[in-house]
């Protein structure tokens, strides 16, 4: 099947992302991009269980509590039994997880600050604006998208 150049520049967008994101977590050191994953679906929901840690990340619930023992052990999350029920966890987010990810954040900003600095000025806002509808799309999942008409 032959791509279109709009399925080429979305791959090579995608692979640019995922170079910076990469790149960021190498800097980290320690931390798994899989962690990372993990510790920004929890940033987002207070108190999650596994069962919403899994279905953020789009994965088992096995796998999700092998992945918080490794973030437990590491003082990145904590996890105590929910309030609401004793049968559960709730997880969250310890300073260090919290400090962690906004590092990630600010050195994958910078780097991708880098490439908008240095596209043309009258390319700069276009490329913003198209980042932030991407970015809005994406949040809500592809089959949330709705063609225009």
């Amino acid at each position: 099947m032959a791509r279109t150049a709009v399925d080429e520049a979305l791959l090579a967008a995608a692979r640019a992302i995922m170079r910076i994101s990469l790149h960021a977590a190498d800097q980290l050191g320690g931390v798994s991009v899989i962690q990372l994953r993990a510790l920004t679906v929890l940033r987002r929901t207070e108190d999650a269980n596994l069962a919403q840690l899994a279905e953020g990340m789009g994965v088992t619930v096995s796998t999700t509590s092998r992945l918080v023992d490794r973030l437990v052990a590491a003082n990145l999350v904590d996890r105590r039994t929910a309030e609401h029920t004793r049968r559960e966890i709730a997880l969250r987010l310890t300073e260090l997880g919290q400090s962690t990810l906004d590092r990630y954040d600010e050195l994958r900003v910078t780097e991708l600050r880098g490439c908008l600095d240095i596209l043309p000025e009258a390319v700069r806002a276009g490329a913003v604006d198209g980042l932030w509808a991407i970015g809005e799309t994406g949040s809500r999942g592809a089959s949330a998208v709705v063609p225009a008409s």
